[in-house]
């Protein structure tokens, strides 16, 4: 039996968090056991997840199996397409990364390698939300 090399990563956006493994195959991605297409809710946070492998040209070529749990649609979206970003820099680690086609130069062109730090913001007393400051009454 061949031994498959698999490449994993972990990615955060929000509060949502990914772990991904990459294996070489035709292009499948599965989330949380179900196809990534019946998963999310819509067409665009698919597209938006696939962005790492539509960058480098390999969208036929893994098959993905994505664990993510937290936040919404949109924070697993993102978490997902930067622990992908990760793991296709583990898989061309061993390539010269200061050429031009190095994964790494083009997934930082896109901004694919960057976590997305922006959290929300935690409720501070006195106030409704945030920042909200309750309603002013003058009688």
């Amino acid at each position: 039996m061949a031994n498959k090399q698999i490449w994993s990563a972990t990615g955060r956006r929000k509060q949502a968090v990914a772990q991904v493994k990459l294996v070489g195959g035709t292009g499948n991605i599965v989330v949380n056991g179900v196809n990534v297409d019946e998963y999310m809710p819509s067409a665009t946070l698919v597209m938006d997840l696939k962005q790492p492998l539509v960058a480098t040209d390999n969208e036929n070529r893994f098959d993905i199996e994505v664990k993510v749990n937290g936040g919404g649609y949109n924070g697993q979206a993102g978490a997902i397409r930067l622990a992908i970003a990760r793991a296709l820099l583990k898989f061309d680690a061993n390539t010269d990364q200061t050429r031009e086609d190095s994964y790494r130069h083009i997934l930082k062109a896109e901004g694919l390698i960057t976590r997305d730090p922006r959290v929300k913001e935690r409720k501070k007393y006195g106030l409704k939300k945030a920042r909200r400051a309750p309603q002013f009454s003058k009688r």
